[in-house]
């Protein structure tokens, strides 16, 4: 694989077009989000591992998605206010897109051919699933759903060199 996530460009709420290089050198954690999920709680813990790395170079992106449950049929415009209102959320979070199947945005094909889950899988089996990615731009972290942001604080600090 060829490719870090610097090399991908991602749609922004109003059809704007971001360059994921603009992260470069940053510890990057990207997910995918939605709003009415089990696990939308995560916004805050996410929110709070944003706040405190930041800082040091952490950036969290939050990529909402429709295709598990239909747990996020809102709007973008409908998100970002969801997510600000409830969550205090300031990360980046992106237009919406599909992780699975033919229509997944590339970002998410390149994130689950560098890192499959358990068995070699790749599907994305939830919202909230967690990539981790390095400075460099290559994925060092897959963490499912169950998995909270502040369980992967320690994996965190060591892509930072904070530990």
């Amino acid at each position: 694989m060829d490719k870090s996530l610097f090399a991908f460009e991602v749609q922004a709420p109003g059809g704007k077009t971001r360059k994921l290089s603009d992260y470069q050198g940053k510890v990057v954690l990207v997910v995918n989000v939605a709003s009415k999920c089990g696990f939308t709680p995560q916004y805050q813990g996410l929110q709070e591992l944003f706040e405190t790395y930041r800082e040091r170079g952490l950036v969290v992106l939050g990529f909402p998605c429709n295709q598990f449950g239909s747990q996020e049929p809102a709007a973008d415009s409908e998100i970002q206010t969801f997510c600000s209102t409830n969550y205090g959320v300031s990360f980046p979070v992106f237009s919406k897109i599909e992780v699975n199947g033919a229509s997944a945005a590339p970002l998410y094909k390149w994130l689950k051919a560098s890192k499959p889950g358990i068995l070699g899988i790749e599907a994305v089996k939830w919202n909230f699933t967690k990539f981790l990615v390095g400075k460099n731009g290559e994925v060092i972290g897959r963490y499912g759903p169950q998995v909270s942001p502040k369980a992967i604080a320690h994996d965190i600090e060591k892509a930072l060199g904070v530990s």
